[in-house]
């Protein structure tokens, strides 16, 4: 198949959707690869290597005119849509969760895989671009904060007195939020989780930090405590309310919040309210990873850092980004590991869209000029 990896468009998007390592393996496969020149620039990787690895460097034109599969991290705009032709395979982060433009995927009679759908499954986990990126982001925060806070992180006994060692609190412990305990602790913070899932405790407390406890008081807080996918539920309103009243104590005390509650399509959940701001010390940090859908904190701002009754906030979107080169090597052998499945190896790597397949089903969005319902 001929694969096409354009340059990002989307502001601020260093990434790109895959590396000369993968552009080898889609060779090795059958596949033809073009990249459009300079599409690895965010990430440091010249035309040079992408070349020597076996690729075509061609122009944006040409990446959609001449292309079967598409590879891209984030979705397309109107104008890159627009030149895709009927049958084009598009794979990548596709917004899923927006209507119009799934609607418009299907107007261009594309076949659209949206790896935000992929499950979260075992046999999904080489795919599951959200986790890699989540990885990547929960690392990062913990950077951003040691940064911005004015203190050091680590305990440490000086002729001059003991630093006390920085307070770390981190609000949803997935992928994200272990990586950023983990993280935290290698710098040497007291850390502090909370999470409604009683299960992810143990990897709390696993990783050598406190998990904010709050006992369950019915059989319908326990049911909503398992989660669903690998997704938090609801949980009830009793509940949330004592997880506040416990989360509030913790985060008034902490120098570094790093909140991570962030399901795709949905507004991310008030983990920190105003007055819990009011109440933290000066020059503490909060990172919110939820900023794009709406954060985890109200008084988070969109694609900035603003300070806030003495308090930091980091409105970021796309840490991950700014780790562009790891990031870009984890997307694209998640890309390649979906790419091999879709494209089956015993008819020369022709695509084959069994719909059969979870993975496969579960991705697909729009093919032959319709929208997919799940």
């Amino acid at each position: 198949m001929r694969i096409g990896i354009p340059a990002e468009t989307h502001a601020g998007e260093t990434r790109v959707a895959t590396t000369p390592e993968a552009v080898k393996k889609m060779l090795a496969a059958g596949h033809q690869v073009s990249v459009q020149t300079g599409a690895g620039a965010g990430a440091s990787i010249p035309d040079s290597e992408f070349e020597a690895a076996g690729a075509k460097l061609v122009g944006a034109a040409d990446i959609y005119s001449q292309s079967e599969i598409v590879l891209k991290v984030r979705a397309p705009s109107a104008d890159e849509l627009a030149k895709m032709n009927k049958g084009t395979v598009l794979i990548g982060l596709l917004a899923p969760h927006q209507a119009d433009l799934v609607a418009a995927y299907a107007k261009q009679g594309i076949a659209a895989f949206a790896m935000e759908r992929l499950p979260r499954t075992s046999r999904a986990q080489a795919m599951d671009v959200l986790s890699s990126q989540a990885n990547i982001a929960g690392y990062k925060a913990v950077i951003v904060a040691a940064g911005l806070y004015k203190r050091f992180f680590p305990m440490l006994m000086t002729a001059a007195g003991t630093v006390k060692a920085a307070r770390v609190v981190v609000l949803g412990v997935g992928v994200a939020g272990l990586q950023a305990i983990a993280t935290a602790k290698r710098l040497g913070a007291v850390i502090e989780a909370s999470d409604v899932r009683p299960a992810v405790k143990e990897q709390v407390e696993s990783l050598g930090a406190k998990f904010i406890d709050v006992p369950y008081e019915t059989d319908e807080e326990r049911e909503a405590a398992q989660g669903v996918g690998g997704y938090a539920k609801p949980m009830p309103q009793s509940w949330m309310d004592r997880q506040k009243v416990e989360v509030a104590k913790r985060v008034a005390m902490a120098d570094v919040v790093i909140t991570t509650a962030l399901i795709p399509g949905r507004p991310a959940p008030v983990l920190v309210s105003e007055e819990m701001v009011k109440a933290m010390k000066p020059g503490s940090v909060i990172v919110d990873l939820a900023a794009e859908a709406g954060g985890n904190c109200p008084l988070t701002e969109l694609n900035k850092t603003v300070v806030k009754h003495g308090v930091t906030l980091v409105g970021d979107p796309n840490l991950a980004g700014s780790v562009a080169a790891d990031a870009s090597a984890l997307y694209a052998r998640n890309l390649l590991n979906f790419l091999n499945l879709l494209c089956d190896p015993k008819n020369g790597g022709a695509i084959n869209i069994n719909r059969e397949d979870d993975i496969i089903a579960g991705s697909l969005i729009a093919i032959d000029g319709a929208v997919v319902t799940k």
